[in-house]
């Protein structure tokens, strides 16, 4: 679709911006709990999970809350070419979160 790819651009520096930012905040939480959920014994493992999902949907809250403001500034018909864009570039970067932002 001509119109993603017109997003293509902007969405690659927003994301990279995104990913720049939150380094040693919100990826460096999920990267934590996701060790921790893989190297948990069966008896934590539970409460490892809730807390790796916690952080994921921290992350894609963040992303989403991103998403929005941008699309705030667009025509309606225009803004749901750009969410489209922008989640097709999240599941390809970063697919845990990608399994989400449509949701958000």
């Amino acid at each position: 679709m001509i119109f993603k790819r017109r997003f293509a651009d902007v969405v690659a520096r927003q994301l990279d911006v995104f990913a720049e930012d939150e380094a040693e905040g919100l990826f460096a939480e999920v990267s934590e709990m996701k060790e921790r959920y893989d190297s948990a014994d069966r008896d934590d493992a539970e409460e490892a999970y809730g807390d790796y999902t916690d952080a994921v949907e921290a992350a894609t809250e963040a992303l989403a809350d991103m998403r929005d403001r941008f699309a705030r500034t667009l025509e309606e018909d225009t803004a749901e070419e750009y969410e489209a864009a922008f989640h097709k570039a999240v599941k390809k970067r970063w697919p845990h979160f990608g399994l989400e932002i449509e949701n958000r």
